[in-house]
């Protein structure tokens, strides 16, 4: 469970492009991106990805990767863990991954 912009701010880490979930992700651990306290950090799970997307490179399968090991770890069963990620998280994901193949930023 990592919050980059709080880790920052509590001194754990220097900046987001050293902070470890760079490592811990190369490593291929169940990384997940959170917000701490998103008041006092002044953030979102967005504006974090967007952090992790400019400091890093990731691209949409990283971020369907922190979001898929996100609801691995949630506190509800099994079954509805595997439905959210099967039918909601995952098909979420390709309709963006399309989206932008058909539409590209640049």
């Amino acid at each position: 469970e990592m919050c980059p912009s709080s880790n920052i701010q509590t001194g754990a880490a220097a900046s987001i492009g050293e902070h470890p979930i760079g490592l811990l992700t190369r490593l291929r651990f169940r990384v997940t991106v959170n917000t701490d306290n998103r008041l006092m950090s002044g953030c979102t799970v967005s504006s974090e990805m967007a952090a992790l997307v400019d400091n890093f490179g990731y691209g949409w399968a990283d971020l369907r990767w922190f979001t898929v090991n996100a609801m691995k770890s949630a506190f509800i069963g099994f079954d509805e863990r595997l439905d959210l990620i099967n039918n909601v998280i995952k098909p979420g994901y390709e309709a963006l991954i399309s989206e932008t193949d058909r539409h590209p930023s640049e």
